[in-house]
């Protein structure tokens, strides 16, 4: 049975702490997906929550002091429980609270992936990168080299998306060249593949299990997108974002597995 398949049958319950700009979208995109969002933010109960959670998603999009306790109180209980955690260091490097926000949660919390772009994972481990509000600028340095040390500093998966995607825990290291440039026109696309990361790892076990599953809930994330650029060609990114979630249920594991395109570029056989 595939991931894909996995999630769809298991139904797993993900535990969001996002922003503001993204809740409604992330929650229909896990919907459509298979999995079950539960959006909890209040301290009375997020660590109950993150507790019988599949996976918990933390994301620093729109932070405050309240939500940096919350996210604070999430990861501690999943940490506590052996709840994987993905992490989404939205905008680290843009301003001197993010970057030491997130600095602060990677010491404080065991993380099961870090995903974003190269800036924000860069300026997670220290390492300067250019970048424009929450999108990554021009920068000088290698990507791949960036996830691995990322993956072997914080002993975790790292996702790094952009023009190609890359997975690696900093051993074992793959590319995935599946997506659409319109995903990159609409609001919280990323932050959505947090949370579809989230669900494929909430079906997994530790070790490389885990890392599959990751790349195959990349895959599967950047498929989908692909076909719904087809069915909404020159109609606008609107219509892009309706149909990508459409096609977040719709990709099934045979479509998937036709029109994966998957590399491992380092470690042993996947």
């Amino acid at each position: 049975m595939s991931y894909l398949e996995r999630v769809r049958s298991l139904n797993p319950l993900v535990h969001n702490i996002t922003n503001l700009v993204v809740a409604p979208f992330t929650a229909n995109g896990l919907l459509a997906l298979g999995a079950s969002p539960f959006m909890a933010y209040a301290h009375e109960e997020v660590a109950d929550v993150a507790r019988m959670a599949g996976a918990v998603v933390l994301n620093i999009g729109t932070l405050d002091e309240k939500v940096v306790q919350s996210i604070r109180l999430a990861g501690q209980s999943a940490n506590a429980h052996h709840v994987p955690v993905v992490l989404d260091p939205v905008g680290a490097g843009a301003t001197a609270y993010r970057t030491d926000t997130v600095q602060m949660l990677v010491r404080e919390l065991r993380l099961t992936v870090l995903r974003g772009n190269v800036a924000e994972v860069a300026h997670v481990i220290g390492v300067p990168w250019n970048i424009k509000g929450v999108d990554a600028g021009a920068g000088e340095g290698d990507r791949i080299r960036i996830a691995e040390q990322a993956a072997q500093q914080l002993d975790c998966i790292v996702v790094i998306t952009g023009q190609y995607d890359i997975i690696t825990d900093g051993y074992h290291t793959f590319l995935t060249n599946n997506g659409h440039v319109l995903l990159t026109q609409v609001t919280g696309a990323g932050c959505l593949l947090s949370s579809v990361i989230g669900a494929f790892a909430a079906i997994a076990e530790p070790g490389h299990d885990m890392l599959n599953s990751v790349v195959e809930a990349t895959s599967y994330y950047g498929v989908a997108a692909e076909q719904a650029a087809v069915r909404t060609a020159h109609q606008g990114p609107g219509n892009f974002q309706i149909e990508l979630l459409n096609q977040l249920a719709q990709v099934t594991p045979s479509l998937l597995s036709e029109h994966a395109q998957i590399r491992q570029i380092r470690g042993g056989v996947r």
